[in-house]
């Protein structure tokens, strides 16, 4: 049984067989915050579908990946096989940088996201207390916007023209009115 799990824990990508390496913490925690957040918005509207880590996710292209968060909406759950995988097009993807999937997430793992039609793709990055957000649109991504969490040291350190165009929410583009503060995504405490 053991085997048969370890011999899934792969994404295959333009028909090359990678393996998904352990989480660490902060991974951990950053996912789960958000998930928590659009998880509980999913289910208060009954409007879709909220799925972390180890969910593998069949593209239309061939390519299999197992993204970090991926959201359904409520009108596409015909992907959604219960008892196995999605199977199509999510409409929004997570995936949080590590060192070694950082080149394929925002590389080609992007432009498959891209191909595929996924709405928006969003990449954190743990380290610098980070969102980017892509949305797609005309069939190509555009980054809509990189968003920031500052400690106060970093906030002091900023000119007034920066601090005049900090974002503290990100608006969830596949919800009509999902705000999520970038400081709720990285508290890590209690």
């Amino acid at each position: 049984m053991l085997n048969e799990a370890l011999k899934r824990d792969y994404e295959i990508i333009e028909g090359e067989k990678f393996m998904s390496p352990a989480a660490n913490l902060f991974h951990n925690r950053t996912l789960f915050r958000l998930g928590m957040i659009l998880g509980q918005y999913a289910i208060e509207k009954k409007c879709g579908y909220v799925f972390t880590d180890s969910i593998d996710v069949h593209l239309p292209d061939g390519n299999l990946f197992k993204p970090d968060l991926t959201v359904v909406k409520s009108e596409n759950a015909k992907i959604i096989n219960w008892k196995g995988a999605i199977r199509g097009v999510p409409d929004m993807v997570v995936e949080v940088l590590s060192k070694s999937t950082k080149r394929n997430d925002e590389g080609i793992k992007k432009k498959i996201y891209e191909l595929n039609g996924v709405k928006e793709y969003w990449i954190i990055d743990t380290w610098a207390k980070s969102v980017k957000v892509y949305l797609l649109r005309d069939g190509k991504f555009e980054l809509d916007d990189e968003y920031f969490k500052y400690d106060e040291d970093e906030w002091s350190l900023l000119d007034n023209e920066e601090k005049a165009a900090f974002k503290p929410e990100i608006k969830v583009s596949i919800f009509d009115d999902l705000f999520i503060k970038v400081e709720d995504i990285f508290s890590w405490g209690i």
